[in-house]
């Protein structure tokens, strides 16, 4: 899809251009040492930009410290401001950073505010050069839009163009949309929609894109995979984040490869495939398994995503650590790498399906050792969606798809959601995962 570039520092993002591949860091803000030492990591694997959470105004001296320090070291990647709800705070930073990534709809619970709110950060950003990123979350909408279109893709791509428009009418083209949602379905449909819409519109900006707490491991790469691969495969998206609950650096060998993938500098390794109805029979010969994994769940998504095939098996083999060559089927890999599949893909669940944010400044606790607890105490459920999410801030919001939230308060406290709603409060981390249990067991028995 051809769009509008953006220059985001010394960085380009538009269709003419290459993919950008970028992470976001978890460290607290404030601790400026050890963002500047995150950040020297991202930029040493490859991190084209980075995202930085800016909780409050009190943080854009940090923000601008970090930008100083890592300046000053030679490190020239483009920082992003993560902004939530406070458009002073967006306001206040927007002019030491080269991008601004805000949901407008969230700056204020009168609409009208809100936009009158957003038009003086336009302003702001266009006196200083600095490029916005209008992300919007599914679950996380706002109720002026959901009034109108429910939580659906559609009110996602209804509200992203309400604050296109905006722009396109003060003539600020420094602009990138983002829908994100942990559900793969909910992702792709959103953004097809959004680019037919910006297509009718007339103005087409690029596209950040990626699946939101996707959690970690295997199966946060191939979800993540199976939603952003369908996307580019389809020319949309020119920037990507995959988000995994785990180190932020691990993040950027997927995203490379993704990048890669779909300019057109890597192929997979899919050597036959036979097709038998709505069935496919896959034969790799892959360099490792984690390339088997991805190219996979790139070759297949889309097909299974839009319902082309309802099954795919897997034969061949991959080379282990030493280099030997292993057997696909004869080891397991392809039984487990189906059902890995056929779950990313919304068509068939056979564990509870994980929802979990990646973590950031905002998040007051252990999220990556929490959400391996979690796991581990709940992963002999079925059909049901459990999210893990790093703070009382986003995560309610956030965790739409899910039937039970547990959220970190901080202070060693957590609060249990049952969908939306919080069920209990404060509860010592300690006794959590245990209350967790008795209220699905509880909930499951009166069903």
């Amino acid at each position: 899809m051809e769009t509008r570039t953006v220059q985001v520092g010394d960085v380009l993002i538009g269709s003419r251009e290459s993919i950008v591949i970028q992470t976001m860091c978890n460290t607290h803000t404030n601790e400026v040492e050890a963002t500047v030492e995150q950040c020297r990591r991202m930029a040493a694997a490859g991190a084209q930009l980075i995202r930085i959470t800016v909780p409050s105004v009190a943080d854009v001296e940090h923000i601008r410290a970090i930008r100083a320090l890592l300046r000053a070291e030679g490190i020239t990647t483009p920082l992003v401001a993560d902004i939530h709800f406070s458009s002073a705070t967006a306001l206040a930073v927007a002019p030491h950073v080269e991008k601004v990534r805000i949901n407008p709809g969230n700056f204020h619970r009168d609409h009208d505010e809100a936009r009158r709110q957003f038009l003086e950060l336009l302003d702001v950003c266009k006196q200083h050069g600095t490029a916005i990123r209008i992300g919007l979350n599914h679950g996380s909408l706002g109720e002026y839009i959901t009034n109108l279109y429910g939580n659906t893709p559609l009110a996602m791509a209804k509200a992203a163009m309400e604050w296109v428009d905006m722009c396109i009418e003060r003539k600020f083209y420094q602009v990138v949309v983002s829908l994100k949602a942990s559900n793969t379905l909910v992702v792709v449909e959103a953004y097809r929609l959004l680019a037919q819409f910006m297509q009718e519109r007339g103005v087409v900006f690029p596209l950040h894109v990626g699946v939101t707490e996707a959690g970690n491991g295997d199966s946060g790469r191939i979800k993540s995979c199976v939603g952003i691969s369908t996307l580019l495969a389809e020319g949309l998206g020119n920037t990507i984040r995959v988000s995994l609950t785990e180190d932020p650096v691990n993040e950027l060998p997927v995203a490379r490869y993704l990048a890669d993938r779909y300019d057109h500098r890597l192929y997979s390794s899919l050597t036959n495939l036979k097709l038998e109805g709505k069935k496919a029979v896959a034969t790799y010969e892959a360099p490792s398994r984690e390339r088997l994994l991805l190219d996979a769940a790139c070759d297949f998504g889309k097909r299974l995503l839009d319902k082309e095939l309802d099954e795919v098996s897997f034969a061949g083999t991959y080379r282990d650590e030493t280099g030997t060559p292993v057997d696909i089927d004869a080891s397991g890999l392809g039984a487990y790498l189906a059902d890995e599949l056929l779950q990313a893909a919304r068509r068939r669940f056979y564990k509870p399906e994980y929802v979990a944010c990646p973590g950031c400044g905002r998040t007051m606790y252990d999220l990556q050792a929490a959400f391996e607890a979690v796991k581990a105490r709940t992963s002999h459920l079925k059909n049901v969606v459990i999210a893990v999410m790093g703070c009382i801030v986003n995560g309610p919001g956030e965790m739409a798809d899910a039937d039970w939230g547990y959220v970190g308060e901080g202070n060693h406290k957590v609060s249990i959601y049952k969908g939306k709603t919080p069920v209990l409060r404060h509860i010592p981390d300690t006794e959590a995962i245990d209350r967790l249990l008795e209220l699905i067991e509880s909930d499951a028995k009166e069903a």
